[in-house]
């Protein structure tokens, strides 16, 4: 669970997905691409949760006018927690599936 062959897979997750993040951020072209709609998956999310019933997710609860609500701290916090545990559990099975037979 904890092993570092699977703390690898996390780290390894976590970085690309930092890196196709600055492509993003370099050429916002890309931001219109389905690199950008993949990547903006995570960020998106906390509405989906904020439809499906779960508190304290965005600012003023929702009710913003005509705009989008930003997260709250709150709603930072859980989005940070759900896709750390969902990278950390797809890393977890990856190592487990590539593991053969080395021993870490």
């Amino acid at each position: 669970m904890f092993k570092p062959r699977t703390l690898k897979f996390l780290a390894a997750y976590i970085a690309v997905f930092i890196l196709l993040s600055l492509v993003v951020h370099i050429r916002p072209d890309y931001a219109d691409s389905p690199l950008g709609v993949a990547l903006a998956i995570p960020y998106l999310s906390i509405y989906l949760f904020h439809s499906i019933g779960v508190p304290g997710l965005l600012q003023h609860n929702g009710a913003c006018g005509w705009g989008w609500c930003a997260p709250s701290i709150f709603g930072w916090g859980f989005l940070c927690f759900f896709w750390s545990l969902i990278t950390w559990l797809f890393a977890w099975a990856s190592a487990s599936l590539t593991h053969g037979s080395t021993k870490d």
